[in-house]
């Protein structure tokens, strides 16, 4: 087995040359003994050697270098790309290496092809076991592989929030919310906005703030658990949560339950059909009454607990504004209001845009925008109406099930909240 040694000893010049020359005190570049693909393309060089002749062999021969000589500036190139340098005079380091690579390659004898296809995957197998083992200092190198995660697109960072942001906006817990800013001597309105996240655009989430200019008490963002709508509904309305001490169940208590204890009527909105997010499941045992725009036979025995304005709505989603008309007329009577309502309007896949994750970044963002502003401008309208009245407004979760380019303007699972009146 002493020839396996050169094809060895050879891919590890051409992997470590390079590494040595263009060292630094200091660089953290873990680096493998030998490289992968050129210990292949060596074996695999003998082994055309001596099973061709003639023209074919040559061609082949020259096919098995220049492969090798690829291989060998990509290795390069990752270096240098480390430490941002320019290949300058460096470009002849693959040359002289794979050269002399494949001088030493000349008196030694071939594998059969089932040989080097065995050797090749003991080669992989030792290096996962030594990774495995001490990931500190890889056995083998892989240029291609090293290449392509370089280069490949990199998701853009969206899941902490940059600290001139963090210094001009109020960041709270999620569940903290609502229970922090509602007030038990008036009216509350709970607004939950579908898929309105912080925008990585600083001017685009000041533009929608500017909509709520003269009726705001406070704003800031805070992070979700989930990018769910109904995780969101229940941990917006989290009053308290026990553990009893013997069986460690949790019990949660919410808001609107505190509210009934004080003489309030607690209602929820939303303009879809009760079967969405299967909230007629839990809806009804967090509040006394419920609007939808539809409402599913499966959800009795509740059925008394619900209303609905029309059979025609059965099938056929109640607009934001259509909602926020329903809500107007509740807090205009005498009576003590606790309201939560989730908006429609702004609920991806956008009609008539591809589907989810499919169509134009740039026309759902149009879409996007165009309704999200119509619903903030229906929210601030009622809330300048109704001056007497505490509202909450927050995002249930970034943009999802939209075109990922359109999904990365948008930091994962931000999300505002702004407190009105």
């Amino acid at each position: 087995m002493k020839k396996l040694l050169y094809p060895l000893i050879a891919s590890a010049l051409i992997t470590i040359a390079p590494f040595l020359i263009t060292f630094e005190k200091g660089q953290d570049i873990v680096r493998g003994l030998f490289g992968f693909s050129e210990f292949a393309l060596l074996l695999l060089f003998a082994w055309v050697r001596d099973r061709f002749r003639g023209v074919v062999r040559i061609v082949l021969l020259a096919i098995m270098l220049i492969l090798m000589l690829a291989v060998a500036y990509v290795d390069l190139a990752n270096l240098l790309s480390a430490k941002n340098w320019n290949m300058g005079v460096y470009g002849v380091i693959p040359i002289f290496t794979c050269a002399l690579a494949a001088l030493m390659m000349t008196k030694v004898s071939s594998f059969t092809f089932p040989s080097i296809s065995f050797i090749v995957f003991v080669s992989l197998v030792a290096h996962l076991a030594v990774l495995n083992w001490n990931a500190s200092q890889p056995l083998v190198q892989f240029p291609v592989v090293d290449y392509l995660s370089r280069t490949a697109p990199k998701p853009v960072e969206r899941k902490i929030l940059p600290e001139s942001f963090a210094q001009k906006y109020k960041i709270l817990d999620s569940a903290s919310v609502t229970r922090n800013y509602v007030d038990t001597l008036r009216n509350n309105v709970v607004i939950l906005v579908e898929s309105w996240g912080v925008p990585m655009d600083e001017l685009r989430f000041i533009k929608e703030l500017q909509i709520f200019d003269g009726v705001v008490q406070q704003l800031g963002v805070h992070s979700r658990m989930y990018s769910r709508t109904r995780t969101a509904e229940r941990e917006d309305l989290i009053f308290e949560i026990l553990r009893d001490s013997l069986t460690r169940q949790k019990d949660t208590i919410f808001l609107p339950k505190e509210f009934e204890k004080k003489g309030f009527k607690t209602t929820f909105f939303f303009g879809g059909d009760s079967a969405e997010q299967w909230r007629y499941k839990y809806i009804y045992n967090i509040f006394e009454t419920a609007v939808f725009g539809g409402f599913n036979p499966n959800a009795r025995p509740y059925a008394e607990n619900v209303t609905r304005f029309d059979s025609s709505f059965a099938k056929k989603a109640l607009s934001d504004s259509v909602m926020v008309s329903k809500i107007d007329s509740l807090l205009s009577d005498s009576s003590k209001r606790f309201v939560a309502w989730t908006t429609r309007d702004t609920k991806f896949p956008l009609q008539g845009l591809g589907g989810a994750y499919r169509g134009s970044a740039d026309e759902n963002d149009s879409a996007y925008t165009e309704r999200l502003m119509g619903t903030l401008r229906l929210i601030v309208n009622l809330a300048r109406k109704h001056p007497e009245t505490r509202f909450v407004v927050q995002g249930d979760h970034e943009p999802i099930l939209a075109p990922v380019e359109f999904q990365e303007r948008f930091y994962k699972r931000w999300v505002p909240f702004i407190v009105l009146n």
